[in-house]
């Protein structure tokens, strides 16, 4: 990631990470190139992440945001609750003007389900504002990351040798870009109407 940023060279952006990426040295480069952060915090940062829990047991939030969804069979409440960042973070984590707790419940299917996440930020935002960001941060996971993984089946591919990876997953790539720019939200959906429609698949490339 931290090559990545410097190839890039972006300025004035808000750059969402996951929780892979929540490095101190990372952190301090999105700041030192005039950018900003929204990043994930898990127990692989396991100080960062107990200081979150503490702050949000022993603190009121300054905001918060309710929400409630149902779509594609599940139906989700989340709060998205924001404080400042306590005293006792390390001061190596530069850059962080907000903390954040996400709790979500609700029902998948017919199953319940309850989780709580934590995120630092960068931006001087309340709950609304940064509720939103989170979700645009999800919109890439739900509509890339899945697809590819669960529904492309990435992540159970026996592909291992020389370039093939990254190959497949180009052209796995190409294969949801193709399919959205005609119009499918749903690439399920998309498979199942078009998998045995060669004059259909040969159009995509006129």
């Amino acid at each position: 990631m931290q090559q990545l940023l410097e190839q890039l060279q972006l300025t004035g952006v808000c750059i969402s990470l996951d929780a892979l990426h929540a490095q101190k040295k990372t952190v301090e480069l999105i700041i030192e190139q005039g950018n900003n952060f929204l990043i994930t915090v898990k127990k692989n940062q396991p100080k960062l992440h107990s200081a979150l829990e503490t702050a949000f047991d022993d603190n009121p939030p300054v905001s918060v945001e309710p929400q409630r969804q149902r779509a594609h069979g599940r139906d989700i409440e989340r709060v998205v609750s924001v404080l400042l960042p306590p005293d006792d973070i390390d001061l190596q984590w530069v850059g962080i003007k907000r903390i954040i707790k996400v709790e979500r419940s609700g029902t998948r299917g017919e199953k319940p389900f309850e989780e709580t996440m934590f995120y630092i930020c960068s931006l001087e935002k309340d709950a609304p504002f940064l509720a939103q960001l989170i979700r645009r941060h999800w919109h890439v996971e739900n509509r890339l990351h899945w697809p590819k993984d669960v529904v492309l089946k990435e992540d159970s591919t026996p592909t291992c040798d020389g370039r093939a990876i990254q190959a497949f997953s180009i052209l796995r790539t190409i294969v949801l870009n193709l399919f959205r720019s005609h119009g499918w939200q749903s690439i399920t959906e998309a498979i199942d109407q078009v998998s045995h429609d060669i004059p259909t698949l040969f159009s995509f490339f006129q």
